[in-house]
């Protein structure tokens, strides 16, 4: 009966190790973005950004409602989403990629894992391909995901008045942190 029973929970272990969560989630993240020009900084920050991790193939994406970015002054926000990014009619932002080093990445080690993600940016109805450095530490069964980079604003078709160029910087840094946990379906 020992062996039987020791037997079940070997078997049982091994199914559920082959069943662990190989996708991570999150609704939660978050994307600032600064615009540095010499006139003014302009920052906005959007913490309702989904994003899907996948450690067995290494995919990743990103969907970002455009109006949930939220800056100090009304007037910004405004400009932002009718002027700008027209959020009405380009609602979203998303990211479609892969970790380019993902055998670089134990996910079942704790630690931080400098990573390169590749994929295709969609932003004002824009699609760019891209690639931008970042971090991946693991621990206690979460993922953190953190990356910087820069994006030039008129590679997504986003116009400057001449009147305010002063104002908006030509590129803008966006800083993304995601904490993922694993995606129970």
């Amino acid at each position: 009966m020992l062996k039987q029973t020791t037997s079940f929970l070997l078997l049982s272990f091994a199914l559920m190790m082959g069943l662990q969560a190989q996708k991570f989630f999150t609704k939660t993240g978050t994307i600032d973005f600064i615009s540095k020009a010499p006139l003014e900084d302009i920052e906005a920050k959007n913490e309702q950004v989904i994003s899907m991790l996948d450690t067995e193939d290494g995919s990743i994406a990103f969907s970002v409602l455009m109006k949930g970015f939220n800056f100090e002054q009304a007037t910004m926000q405004e400009h932002f989403n009718e002027k700008y990014i027209e959020s009405d009619k380009f609602p979203k932002s998303k990211f479609n990629g892969k970790i380019t080093n993902l055998d670089k990445v134990n996910f079942s080690t704790p630690g931080k894992y400098p990573v390169t993600i590749k994929g295709e940016m969609e932003i004002h109805g824009v699609k760019k391909e891209m690639e931008a450095k970042g971090s991946l530490t693991v621990e206690d069964g979460k993922i953190t995901g953190v990356s910087t980079f820069e994006l030039v604003v008129a590679d997504f078709d986003i116009s400057i008045p001449k009147v305010v160029r002063d104002n908006i910087a030509e590129f803008v840094t966006v800083v993304v942190k995601m904490q993922y946990e694993p995606y129970n379906r």
